[in-house]
C-alpha cells in the first residue's frame, strides 16, 4: 500500500521560498508518477509538478515554471519541492500525489494522496 507523507509547508512573505518533502513507501510497480498538487479555497485543484519514476520524465504547470524545481532523492524515498519567487497565488494545501503512469497523472486519475500541507504565503 502507498503512503505519503508531506512536510515542510508554512508562512513565507512574498518573494520567499519553501521546500516541501514528501516520503513514500509502498509501491509496485516502476511505471508510477509522483507530484504534487494544489488546492486554494475557491480554485480549482492544480497539477503543479510531476516526475515519471518511469523514465524520469518531468512536468511543471505553466504558473510555477522557472520558480518551482522539483527532485527526489531515491535512496531516501523523498520527493522535494523547492519553491522560490513565492507569490499569494502560490498559497493553498499542497498535497503529495501519485498515478499509475505519466499520462494518468496529467489526466487527473490519482490513486494515492498525503494528508496535504499548508502553503501561505502573506507579507
Amino acid at each position: 500500500q502507498v503512503q505519503l507523507a508531506e512536510s515542510g509547508g508554512g508562512l513565507v512573505e512574498p518573494g520567499g521560498s519553501l521546500r516541501l518533502s514528501c516520503e513514500y513507501s509502498g509501491f509496485t510497480s516502476d511505471y508510477y508518477a509522483i507530484g504534487w498538487v494544489r488546492q486554494a479555497p475557491g480554485k480549482e485543484r492544480e497539477g503543479v509538478s510531476c516526475i515519471s519514476n518511469y523514465d524520469g520524465r518531468i512536468y511543471y504547470a505553466d504558473s510555477v515554471k522557472g520558480r518551482f524545481t522539483v527532485s527526489r532523492d531515491d535512496l531516501k524515498n523523498i520527493m522535494f519541492l523547492e519553491m522560490n519567487g513565492l507569490k499569494p497565488e502560490d498559497a493553498g494545501v499542497y498535497y503529495c500525489v501519485t498515478a499509475k503512469n505519466f499520462g494518468l497523472w496529467h489526466l487527473g486519475r490519482l490513486d494515492n494522496w498525503g494528508q496535504g500541507t499548508q502553503v501561505t504565503v502573506s507579507s
